[in-house]
């Protein structure tokens, strides 16, 4: 395995872990906790979909982001409004 593909490799594992955390804490509500974990996640996932050229996994991670994203936003708009 050459150098690229092993870092792309561990990205995908570790962004699926982190993903998972994420919805762990979604299942126990633990929200806005679980966004940032969710973000990172979506992030390495959206590497990965852009090293592999998966057009798919390219739309369905960055809507997935700006969703999240959007989230944050609301809860620190409403946090500080």
């Amino acid at each position: 395995m050459n150098k690229e593909k092993d870092l792309t490799w561990k990205i995908k594992w570790a962004s699926t872990i982190i993903l998972m955390f994420g919805m762990i804490l979604t299942s126990q509500n633990l929200y806005p906790y679980n966004l940032p974990v969710h973000i990172v996640g979506t992030m390495g996932w959206g590497y990965v979909s852009i090293v592999w050229n998966d057009r798919a996994l390219i739309v369905t991670n960055s809507v997935a982001l700006c969703i999240f994203i959007n989230g944050m936003v609301g809860y620190f708009v409403k946090v500080n409004g």
